[in-house]
């Protein structure tokens, strides 16, 4: 009778341990930056009471994006990149928030607030699947065809995974009004034409409202865009008949 109790306890005890170790695990799991995905009660991403990014002042607010100067942030882009799921993230600062643009790499699970289909076509043998073509063009850092993943609209990209980087943001610049983030296409390759110009020392102040215009139309229902963008656009646009985007000198 002892030996049947003791080894009813010790099946008992066994049983407790390996959910203590399956909870413990799961909510690792949930706590990380693996996992964006998770809508349970309890998840920890889910714990602050109030919402890290976006606007704290309605949807349309274009005067919250009229910003006096913007800069790129190196750390915080680094920071920002270290997070599973982002390939590279772009982080600019101004007088009043931080914008980020993400290129997804899909490490991480849940990026997407839906199951919507991806932007890119990856996996083929040829670079252009329209086409058929090998040609890339590398001035972009995310293009349609075998390129890290974008998606069209932010508000597509999970609460976690924005919550996550506009903590990371936060914690790193702290004064920051309001973070606003997106892995729109267009969107991440402006962000990278500016910091391409703060990379070779060259001041942004000339782009300012370039950037604004950016900003807003992204975040805020703007109705202008970039002409960089615009040509960006043109250039999809003959890639996708068949026409070189090369530009033809004698």
């Amino acid at each position: 009778m002892n030996k049947h109790i003791a080894g009813t306890l010790a099946l008992t005890l066994l049983l407790l341990v390996s959910l203590t170790t399956a909870c413990g695990y799961e909510k690792r799991i949930q706590n990380s930056d693996h996992d964006y995905g998770s809508r349970k009660a309890g998840d920890p991403k889910n714990a602050l009471s109030a919402k890290m990014y976006g606007s704290g002042a309605g949807k349309n607010n274009l005067k919250q994006h009229d910003n006096a100067f913007f800069e790129y942030s190196n750390t915080l882009s680094n920071k920002v990149t270290q997070l599973n799921g982002i390939g590279t993230a772009i982080v600019m600062l101004t007088d009043k928030n931080a914008y980020v643009g993400l290129a997804l790499d899909w490490t991480a699970v849940g990026t997407k607030s839906t199951g919507r289909t991806n932007e890119q076509s990856n996996g083929d043998a040829v670079y252009n699947t329209d086409t058929g073509s090998n040609y890339w063009d590398n001035r972009q850092l995310i293009t349609p065809y075998n390129s890290y993943f974008s998606v069209n609209d932010h508000s597509q990209l999970s609460h976690e995974l924005k919550q996550t980087v506009a903590t990371r943001v936060r914690e790193y610049a702290p004064t920051v009004q309001e973070v606003h983030i997106s892995a729109n296409m267009d969107f991440v390759n402006q962000l990278n034409e500016y910091a391409k110009q703060a990379w070779m020392n060259r001041s942004l102040v000339p782009w300012t409202e370039d950037f604004n215009n950016l900003v807003k139309h992204q975040f805020a229902g703007g109705d202008k865009m970039p002409s960089q963008i615009i040509e960006y656009e043109k250039m999809r646009a003959k890639s996708r008949r068949g026409e070189s985007i090369i530009p033809y000198s004698r």
